[in-house]
């Protein structure tokens, strides 16, 4: 029997699927609740790699972790996960949809398959997660969904399409299902928006640009997501943003958005000219490669870096803020 008060229960005392867990903010986020003492399931496409890090857990304090192969692409392997997770103390508590993978390019050079691909894992793949428990969460009364997006559900990425389609999408699937559970008082729908985070992403994604793929700095640690989605599992709220970038980027764009998507691509194509060459490749887009299995891909710069990065960052807000606010003026002098 539920109870509504099981929302609210320890971490220790808790079932948490993690999809996407093998690699960056989904093994930060197992080694963080591990730390908690919660039940595991640990989800993605490398079994090596998921059963090392199930041990791992173990030995850090999760009272159980389970590592479970299976791709998000498929529902029916997700809604196996979801009896198997079930099966292991009656309930799932906390549902993580993290998986996700881009390529980088210009939209009409990219195979169309590997849009499909990204489409498939970064949108579809959270939208099979969600109905594979949701009718758990349903039959149990109460349930924790959390949902990976990024700072690209509010800012377009040029050169990444399908990516931006995916987190567009992603938003809005989860502001819809939000509004639908509105009368299941004790399912919680939560958001996160990281700003650009140091995991391996950039290692696994497709490359069809030919140039060294790195994250816009300032980049942000793997950790910082992983320990708001524990605290999301203890208080849930709707909305979340990583990184102090996050807000800066979502609020330039509805400021001054032609500016600041000129700015975006202006910015990547300068990169572009002068990054180092690299191959052609569809990265982990269509199957797991062997790299990139740890927290970090390496990006993150000395303190004073980031520092600097961040007063730049800053300066370039308060420039778009003062433009989009002359425009507007203008405007209505007209």
């Amino acid at each position: 029997m539920s109870h509504p008060n099981k929302l609210s229960k320890p971490l220790s005392q808790k079932t948490v699927v993690i999809c996407g867990a093998s690699s960056g903010i989904g093994r930060a986020a197992a080694i963080e609740f591990a730390k908690e003492g919660s039940t595991l399931i640990l989800v993605a496409r490398r079994e090596t790699v998921l059963e090392e890090l199930a041990a791992e857990c173990i030995m850090i304090g999760a009272a159980n972790a389970i590592a479970l192969t299976a791709d998000v692409t498929d529902v029916e392997a997700l809604q196996h996960v979801a009896i198997i997770a079930e099966s292991l103390n009656g309930s799932i508590d906390v549902w993580i949809n993290n998986a996700g993978i881009g390529a980088v390019g210009e939209y009409d050079k990219i195979p169309m398959h590997i849009h499909e691909q990204v489409i498939k894992t970064s949108l579809i793949g959270h939208m099979n997660g969600t109905y594979a428990v949701l009718p758990i969460f349903k039959s149990q009364t109460f349930g924790i969904l959390i949902n990976t997006i990024s700072v690209g559900g509010w800012v377009p990425e040029p050169y990444a399409v399908a990516y931006t389609a995916a987190k567009y999408g992603l938003r809005g699937f989860s502001e819809s299902l939000r509004c639908e559970m509105r009368l299941h008082k004790h399912i919680k729908i939560c958001d996160i928006f990281p700003a650009y985070i140091d995991t391996p992403g950039f290692q696994h994604g497709a490359n069809y640009v030919g140039k060294v793929l790195k994250p816009v700095p300032p980049v942000f640690p793997a950790k910082r997501v992983a320990k708001t989605m524990v605290k999301l599992a203890k208080r849930p709220k709707n909305y979340s943003y990583v990184g102090e970038t996050a807000r800066v980027y979502k609020t330039m764009n509805q400021v001054t958005p032609s500016l600041t998507r000129s700015a975006n691509a202006a910015m990547m194509e300068k990169y572009f000219k002068r990054a180092k060459d690299a191959p052609i490749t569809s990265g982990a887009v269509l199957n797991p490669m062997a790299e990139g299995t740890n927290v970090s891909g390496g990006w993150l710069k000395p303190k004073k870096k980031q520092k600097a990065n961040k007063t730049l960052l800053a300066a370039l807000f308060v420039t778009g803020l003062a433009a989009g606010i002359m425009a507007v003026s203008s405007r209505k002098a007209i």
